[in-house]
């Protein structure tokens, strides 16, 4: 057993501290056994559930969220800490400096008259520091991890960068109802391969249709899931039991009076 100091109140460094107790001789097995992938999962979950208390404005849920994300911080730092390559306190040194060279409108001499200013400066300074010789560069150095629809609409910001996008948001409507009509021409062949091909193209056209209307993609689709969930729930409802036992028609007769009932 291990007798660390109880205290009324805990820093940062004791945080750090704990971490490392759990991870060495004489802690928590299960801690020390841990890798990079093995609790790679860990690191989406919390993140995930610190976006739930902030999408519920739960100022308690985020606070605990953010230690728990916190957590995951110090945890990968230590594994490789272990291993000689690196101690958060480099990731800090790190974290600090890129913020400083990227701020020169704050740590330096230069001058902005707005934030589409500051944000222009921010991207060529993030090119220079990557070493981007090119907008292709950008656009392969966006993780491939993000969920689909924002690195999809990440791409289309940096593609837009170099002036590749429509004059307004119309050319963007025309260009996913063509991408709809494509949709439909594979689905008449019958090749799957074609329909995955076409309905990804639909899919990122419509979310470039999102980006130009000033919406978040992904939290668009997450509303029309909670939509979708409330009026099916209000549907069975209606039908006084298992869906599963009505007819189609019956279903979605319900739906409709459903969708109805919802938006009043």
């Amino acid at each position: 057993m291990i007798d660390y100091p109880k205290k009324e109140r805990y820093t940062l460094d004791d945080f750090r501290e704990i971490v490392a107790i759990l991870r060495h001789p004489g802690g928590c097995p299960w801690d020390q056994v841990q890798t990079h992938q093995s609790i790679r999962r860990n690191l989406l979950e919390e993140t995930y559930e610190l976006l739930e208390g902030i999408d519920n404005e739960d100022l308690d849920l985020i606070e605990e969220e953010l230690g728990d994300v916190l957590m995951q911080v110090l945890f990968h730092a230590s594994i490789e800490e272990d291993a000689g390559h690196f101690s958060i306190d480099d990731v800090a040194d790190r974290a600090c400096k890129k913020l400083i060279f990227r701020h020169p409108h704050v740590f330096g001499d230069a001058h902005v008259e707005c934030v589409e200013q500051e944000l222009s400066i921010w991207d060529d300074l993030k090119r220079q520091e990557k070493r981007h010789s090119c907008y292709a560069d950008t656009l392969n150095a966006v993780a491939r991890t993000l969920p689909a629809t924002w690195r999809a609409e990440k791409l289309q910001k940096k593609a837009a960068k170099a002036g590749f996008d429509w004059p307004d948001i119309s050319g963007q409507l025309s260009k996913t109802e063509e991408e709809l009509s494509e949709v439909k021409e594979a689905l008449a062949e019958g090749e799957q391969s074609h329909i995955e091909e076409e309905i990804g193209d639909l899919l990122f056209a419509a979310v470039n249709l999102a980006r130009r209307a000033g919406v978040d993609p992904e939290f668009a689709l997450q509303a029309a899931n909670e939509k979708f969930i409330r009026r099916f729930a209000a549907a069975e409802s209606l039908l006084e039991g298992d869906m599963a036992r009505h007819s189609l028609e019956e279903q979605l007769d319900a739906y409709r009076r459903a969708k109805e009932l919802c938006a009043q």
